[in-house]
């Protein structure tokens, strides 16, 4: 039934109440009436075959299979690479820093190796303190290099981006914080490690946890889940870590070592102050940590500018900690500086034979009194460097690929377990070497120099080690340490979170990197995302009108207060344009559509129902714009109605969705609704997400591109979610958590690649706008052309700007664009200005989505691309169309980045992510666009020499004359005319290209491999390669680099010409087709074809008399019909009698009209037409007809006798009872909704008005601003091209001698005897020298870019690829746990369309076709039910009738392989449905007056209802075995229980309030 004129239908999206009863059965029925049940029509048996839809072939989708493989298999390798790199390099750089510390130990002696200086005896070294010099200062430096790498990055982000300064307390209690934790980590390695044996050092880094231990206890709040047992255990963990403090230290003492008593333990307090930010809280009771809590959480905006003086702070704490420790144990500290350089180079050691001295046993000087001989060995002074550069490099990697696995979310098994493993697997690799030392002093001399060795224990440590007392503390020292950290093994963060979210500060601490990584590591790196409540809403409940995270538009003044949970709602706005796609393209788009509603519907019904929320929910609307979607009516001319492209959309949406889900299906046909732009039609998807197709209609709404996307971005930003009834602090939360998914008509691409950009735009607030990697789709050269520009495009051209700076231009076929950018001052407001300058129509009107990116980049917003984001868009493959579409890039590509570089000064000042190295490398791109057809054509003359070997002069005229013609063809002639020249020099320039690759390979030959020719071309195909190899999964796109080769005359000089002299054609050239022209239009032309017919050919045709036959003259000549001279021309006079005829039909006419007036039918004698309007641009509403009324009008409806109705553009159109359309419902706007599209059609988008004067003067304006391009643009060209060519000519005179590839000519002289040897260089023009330097530094920049660009995509693919069977033991989850994971995929096989009992097409083997059961098939098909057309209602379905029998017949637990798994998974997935049902019948009972003590009445059993059933087995039986009678087994259960819950419906993008009910 239509809905009232003035029914709201304004909100974001249709909430439950808009769905009838029809959105609750079956879409695969033909439903045109909108009854509650329709009969299905039974299949007669002789129409029983089928065409059935097609498998999944689109490239995304065969790609996206081939890459899920791929992505596992991969994601396998790296988990096991990145445990092991972060386990080895933790061990190493641990075991170094001992290594490094062992060497400084007071009277420091070692076992030395007697191969070589006498077997049979024991000798000794003492390194002096020449040597500990050297390793003071490599752990000085081992320190100091991540706290510059600190150092760097603050000074970095304070200069570069926008930073705060923190207060004057902040800033010291951080200073103070970080001056005790360098004091102790000073007073650790250079006082407590070197007196303590290597292992037992090693057990002592497990005990530096203690303040983080007492201030996590301390910020434990009442909030917390069994905080009683917690805090039992930090309180075991925090008397575990300080047993350290008594129990070495007696130890200690009892050997004689008394400063221990004292130094151990402060140096591990002192330590484990470094990590207080990370376990402090200001929820905490304790005022001191509420106080650290705040001063923590102003830290996150203030921490680089604290910290660019911090890490200067710490370098010199550190530094003076050492000179002031090393006073203790060097004889002169001043050794120190005076002899640094010394104790890196070699010097003089003394190995001193020894007699009586046990193997293992301590020594000390006492001991050299029982030395007998003494040799002199020189020391490596390279040792301590190389010792220092492996600590460096280990930690280093260490942190990167443990930050690298907390981004790609394989923190537990690559992160967390490693860590915890380094100083157990260090310990028994010290246990083993030293008793391999002690048992062999030569152990290791290959690597190590013998007088270098850690310091192992003494005696028989491996039995001290086994049976003493101190291993069993350092066990609880490491549990307790483990506890500590607990939080490792459960992170929260996002996928590819910055590095700020994953560590508290920046870098970490190289001496001591297991702990930095494991107490840096964020406790709170949960993301600032709030969610929203989970319980399941009744769907029979008249009062549950709440949807499940939405917000509605409708408040109270008592609730636009606070931000609700249900605002960080991640909301996608499919923006979608469309003008003259074919049908192969619309299916490309709407099936992706479709995918995106299928995979919305699965996490949607997996929170509601399963009770898991994913973390990619989203909600999803979808808007399709059409441009010039009507036409003239055959049977009105007055009348509009859609065009066959409309139509054409109707047809393939049936189709579409039947390829997706497998199954034929019929959806719903479309709600019509009249429009003040046009019209709209609604379709409700499978997924239950809405898809709204707005009918623009050019003599009401300005067309193209841009328009369209000022009107959604008016009407989704600015109407629907800037009128809403709530806060500003609301609206804020929204518009950040809103995006605008702008799409072509012709794009195919997967929902994972939209989660890809979503994580973008999660991970960085600032980021405006994020594109995918774009594959052209198509056929024939051109578009093998186009795979290999775009190949390189992306690989590097887009890489680099990722990385080094900002992307220019994000795509409208396939990007992300976030709401709040495109709300942004100087954005979409500007966006809306009407060109009236030339430039104006060249930047904003041809190229739309770079000047909107160029616009976000001006306001400071960041624009990033995507390289694991696919998507498919078809590309010209014609010439023609090629160059049209490629006319309107070029020269919008150049306007816009030089609009970007004249402006660069203030939007570096604003954009944080735009320096002026990036300015400066935009500038050389330019440049070299300018240059380009001025350097091809130099290359194509010295490659015309080297070919067909003429001269330079002749070469360079073969070259030149083409090209002038060219231009001059150009400038004169029609477009076609244009292009057809072009395609036949792009074909002989493509014969030539073949010629001078023979040309330049010899001259590279006779050049040599020195040539700085030969260097670029070589370098830039292993770039090439490199990047294909890179890019394996299309290392394909690199094939056709040599159509690309033969193509670059036509492409870098033709097609630049031809854009750049075209300028002002602005028209835009792809996707044209003819008009549906008026009947007074075709009489026009078919008389002027008749009269062309008439006319003879050649001089007789211009000759022919063309004169009008309304005119006479007074003098007239002729000569046989051949011509015709006419004098003192006048009108020719009418007949009398032909004027009073013409008198005599105006007034019955006349009288014909004044008949019906009185006879009632005047609302019949006016006409409605269309007229555009200049101040308004809306509908002028009735307006009579001035022209007259047409005979053959006026009889037809003098014979049919029905007055033609009256017709208003708001309630009833003619187009919507266009057939085609389907019969769907009619709604109409609400007034509000009207009168917002009424004012922006009358401010922004009403149609102009074309002025003849203002149309010659932008054609004028165009033509000069041509002229001036092509004028500089070939002045530039001509001066380069000039300049090289006589620099060439005279390269003898002016040349730069290459240093490579020199020539040595040998002549020998006879009757002297001598032999000349002449060097012969390769001589370089200076201009060509430094342009080869220039695209090679170009070319070496993109390289490394991409390389470092490839490494953010692989963590990006790696993160979002879940491993559940590698990251989690399935043997050890819960069937809850179980169920968590594989929700999403559950409901996905729960939810399908298609029917469980599938054909019996599975035979393989030989004779498979023999043995098909094709009859079968077919009977089986007509006697199945029609499908659920519904997902959720599918759902539904298997959802209630689940029993652990049904577990064979559907295939929901594939992810989960044992069978025994299998079976708590299902039982999980029944007691959810169970706990699901018991919900819902409370709620029925209550809404019943159960519990009401004036509702006393009994009980009445209804057999039809759920509620009426003793069990779930009772409900879903089959009908004979139901106790009570029996239900219809058919899908339209009078119950309502097969219908979808109201939170099911219209899960479009919807802004709903759950605490504010009703509408505006």
């Amino acid at each position: 039934m239509p809905a009232a004129p003035n029914a709201q239908s304004a909100t974001y999206g249709l909430e439950e109440d808009d769905y009838d009863a029809d959105e609750k059965t079956p879409l695969t029925e033909d439903i045109y009436g909108g009854s509650r049940r329709s009969i299905v029509p039974e299949t007669k048996r002789w129409d029983v075959f089928r065409v059935l839809p097609p498998e999944n072939d689109s490239g995304s989708e065969a790609n996206q299979r081939c890459l899920e493989i791929t992505v596992k298999i991969i994601k396998v390798i790296v988990i096991i690479i990145t445990f092991g790199v972060v386990l080895t390099c933790g061990v190493i750089a641990k075991g170094t820093t001992l290594f490094m510390t062992s060497q400084l130990k007071t009277d420091k002696s070692v076992e030395y190796c007697n191969r070589n200086i006498g077997l049979d005896k024991t000798w000794r070294v003492q390194l002096p303190d020449l040597e500990k010099v050297a390793w003071v200062w490599c752990i000085f430096f081992c320190f100091m290099v991540p706290e510059a790498g600190t150092l760097f990055r603050s000074t970095r982000m304070c200069f570069f981006k926008s930073v705060r300064r923190p207060g004057f307390r902040d800033f010291l209690v951080v200073v103070m914080f970080e001056t005790l934790h360098i004091i102790g980590l000073a007073l650790l390695v250079f006082f407590v490690l070197p007196d303590l044996d290597a292992v037992k050092g090693v057990m002592l880094t497990n005990c530096v946890c203690i303040v983080p231990g007492i201030f996590g206890m301390l910020s434990r709040t009442n909030k917390e889940s069994k905080r009683f047992l917690k805090t039992v255990c930090d309180i075991a963990a925090i008397l575990g870590q300080a047993t350290g403090f008594i129990v070495w230290p007696i130890i200690e003492y009892q050997r004689g070592n008394v400063n221990a008593c004292w130094s151990i333990p402060l140096a591990v307090v002192l330590t484990s102050f470094g990590w207080w930010e990370n376990y402090v809280d200001k929820k905490s009771r304790v005022k001191a940590i509420q106080y650290l809590g705040t001063i923590k959480e102003r830290m996150k905006t203030t921490r680089y500018f604290t910290y660019l003086f911090v890490s200067l702070w710490k370098i010199m704490v550190f530094f003076a900690c050492m000179v002031l420790f090393m006073y203790f144990r060097l004889e002169n500290v001043g050794d120190l500086f005076s002899r640094f350089t010394d104790s890196f180079d070699q010097h003089k050691l003394f190995v001193n034979e020894t007699a009586g001295v046990p193997i293992g046993a301590v020594t000390d000087t006492a001991d050299f009194a029982r030395f007998q001989d003494t040799k002199t060995i020189l020391s490596d002074g390279n040792a301590p460097v190389y010792v220092a550069l492996i600590q460096i490099l280990c930690a280093y990697l260490a942190y990167i690929f443990g930050k690298f696995a907390c981004k790609i979310c394989i923190q537990g098994f690559s992160f967390a377990f490693p860590v915890n493993l380094t100083i157990p697997v260090t310990l028994s690799l010290l246990l083993m070497s030293c008793g391999l030392r002690a048992g062999d002093s030569c152990f290791m001399r290959d690597t190590i120099p013998s007088y270098l060795f850690f310091e192992c224990p003494s005696g028989d440590y491996i039995k001290d080690f086994i049976a003493g007392e101190h291993v069993w503390i350092w066990v609880l020292w490491l549990f307790s340490q483990t506890w500590i950290t607990l939080h490792i093994w459960t992170p929260h963060c996002e996928r590819l979170a910055a590095t700020e979210t994953l560590f508290v500060t920046p870098m970490y601490n190289s001496l001591l990197i297991d702990q930095s990584l494991s107490m840096n590591r964020r406790q709170d790196d949960e993301p600032e995302r709030l969610d929203s409540d989970t319980r399941v809403i009744d769907p029979d409940d008249p009062d549950s009108t709440q949807h499940y995270e939405t917000i509605s538009i409708h408040t109270d003044s008592s609730q636009t207060g606070g931000v609700k949970p249900s605002d960080h709602i991640t909301r996608i706005l499919a923006c979608a344009t469309m003008w003259h796609e074919t049908r192969d393209e619309m299916m490309e788009m709407l099936k992706s559509v479709l995918r995106l509603d299928e995979d919305q519907s699965a996490m949607k019904v997996a929170q509601e129902y399963l009770k898991v929320r994913d973390k990619d929910y989203y909600e999803f609307e979808t808007h399709i714009f059409f441009d010039d979607a009507f036409e003239m009516s055959d049977e009105d001319e007055d009348e509009q109605v859609a065009n066959r492209f409309v139509k054409l959309l109707v047809e393939c949406i049936d189709e579409a969705a039947s390829h997706v889900h497998q199954i034929p299906i019929r959806l719903r046909p479309p709600v019509k609704t009249p429009t003040p732009y046009g019209g709209r039609l609604t379709w409700t998807l499978p997924g239950k997400t809405k898809m709204i197709a707005h009918l623009k209609n050019k003599m009401l709404i300005r067309h193209r591109k841009r328009w369209s996307q000022v009107m959604y971005m008016y009407y989704l930003l600015g109407y629907r979610l800037m009128e809403l009834d709530i806060s500003v602090e609301r609206k804020e939360i929204m518009a950040d958590n809103t995006y605008l998914l702008t799409l072509d008509g012709d794009i195919d691409f997967q929902p994972n690649a939209v989660k890809l950009l979503v994580d973008l735009m999660k991970k960085n607030r600032n980021l405006g706008a994020a594109c995918g990697r774009i594959h052209p789709v198509g056929s024939g050269p051109m578009v093998w052309y186009q795979l290999f520009e775009y190949a390189i495009g992306h690989w590097l051209q887009k890489a680099t700007e990722h990385m080094i700076g900002c992307v220019l231009c994000s795509p409208g076929c396939f990007s992300l664009f976030r709401a709040k950018g495109l709300m942004d001052d100087n954005v979409m407001k500007r966006y809306t200005l009407t060109s009236h300058q030339a430039r104006h129509y060249v930047q904003y009107d041809q190229g739309e989505d770079r000047w909107l990116c160029t616009l976000l980049l001006q306001r400071g917003y960041r624009v990033e691309y995507s390289a694991a984001s696919d998507a498919y868009t078809h590309c010209p493959e014609g010439f023609n169309e090629f160059y049209n579409q490629r006319r309107r890039w070029v020269p919008s590509t150049i306007a816009n980045i030089m609009d970007l570089l004249m402006d660069y000064k203030n939007t570096i000042k604003i954009n944080d992510n735009i320096s002026l190295p990036y300015i400066g490398y935009q500038t050389f791109l330019m440049a070299g666009t300018i240059l380009g057809p001025g350097t091809i054509f130099l290359m194509l003359v010295g490659a015309f020499v080297a070919a067909f070997r003429i001269d330079n002069w002749t070469s360079f005229q073969y070259n030149v004359y083409p090209i002038i013609g060219f231009m001059f063809v150009c400038f004169t002639l029609k477009s076609n005319i244009q292009l057809l020249v072009a395609q036949i020099l792009s074909a002989g320039y493509a014969l030539i290209m073949m010629a001078v690759i023979v040309g330049q390979t010899l001259q590279l030959y006779e050049d040599g491999p020195g040539s700085p020719t030969f260097i670029f071309l070589m370098a830039t195909i292993l770039f090439m390669v490199i990047a294909a190899i890179l890019h394996p999964q299309e290392f394909k796109c690199i094939i056709p680099g040599f159509i690309y080769l033969l193509s670059i005359p036509s492409m870098y000089l033709l097609l630049i010409l031809y854009s750049l002299i075209n300028l002002n054609n602005v028209t835009w050239g792809t996707r044209e087709v003819l008009a549906k022209k008026t009947k007074k239009e075709l009489e026009e032309e078919r008389k002027a074809a008749e009269q062309a017919k008439k006319r003879p050919d050649g001089i007789l045709g211009y000759l022919y008399n063309t004169q009008p036959e309304d005119l006479d003259g007074s003098i007239e000549f002729s000569f046989a019909n051949l011509f015709r001279i006419m004098c003192c021309t006048y009108p020719k006079q009418v007949n009398e009698r032909e004027q009073l005829k013409r008198i005599a039909d105006s007034l019955d006419a006349l009288n014909r009209r004044m008949d019906q007036v009185e006879g009632g039918h005047h609302h019949h004698g006016r006409r409605r037409s269309f007229s555009r309007s200049s101040a308004h641009g809306g509908i002028n509403t009735v307006k009579e007809d001035d022209s007259a009324v047409s005979e053959s009008d006026e009889s037809s409806s003098e014979t049919s006798g029905e007055p033609k109705e009256k017709r208003d553009q708001l309630k009833n159109p003619l187009w919507i009872e266009d057939k085609a359309l389907r019969k769907g419902k009619v709604e109409f706007l609400s007034p509000n909704e009207v009168q917002f599209w009424h004012d922006l059609l009358a401010k922004y988008l009403f149609p102009i008005d074309e002025d003849k004067a203002e149309k010659a003067r932008i054609a004028n304006d165009l033509a000069e601003l041509r002229n001036q391009s092509v004028f500089i643009f070939f002045m530039c060209n001509a001066l380069y091209c000039l300049i090289v060519f006589l620099l060439q000519l005279n390269k003898d005179n002016l040349h730069v001698n290459w240093p490579l590839g020199v020539k040595y000519n040998i002549t020998l002289i006879e009757e002297t005897g001598q032999v000349l040897i002449n060097k012969e260089y390769l001589q370089m023009e200076p201009i060509g020298l430094v342009f080869v330097f220039f695209f090679a530094l170009i070319l070496v920049i993109q390289f490394f870019a991409m390389l470092f660009h490839r490494f953010g995509t692989l963590s990006h693919i790696m993160s979002s690829c879940e491993l559940n069977t590698c990251c989690h033991n399935e043997k050890t989850d819960s069937p809850e746990e179980m169920l968590r994971k594989n929700a999403v995929e559950i409901v996905k096989n729960m939810q399908r369309l298609r029917d469980d009992r599938g054909d019996a097409e599975s035979v393989e083997g030989e004779n498979r076709l023999a043995r098909r059961r094709t009859i079968q098939n077919l009977v089986n098909q007509q006697q199945r039910r029609q499908p659920i057309g519904t997902l959720d209602v599918a759902f539904r379905k298997r959802f209630q009738q689940l029993s652990n029998q049904t577990s064979e017949a559907t295939p929901i637990l594939g992810n989960i392989r044992r069978a025994s798994l299998r079976a708590d998974a299902l039982k999980a997935l029944e007691q959810r449905k169970n706990s699901v049902m018991q919900e819902k019948q409370k709620k029925k009972m209550e809404t019943l007056g159960v519990g009401n003590k004036y509702n006393n009445q009994p009980k009445r059993h209804r057999i039809s209802n759920v509620s009426g059933v003793e069990s779930l087995q009772g409900a879903f039986a089959p009908p004979s075995t139901r106790p009570n009678g029996s239900v219809n087994d058919g899908y339209e259960n009078s119950s309502g229980d097969e219908a979808p819950t109201r939170s099911g419906g219209a899960t479009g993008v919807t802004w709903h309030d759950p605490e504010m009910g009703g509408r505006r």
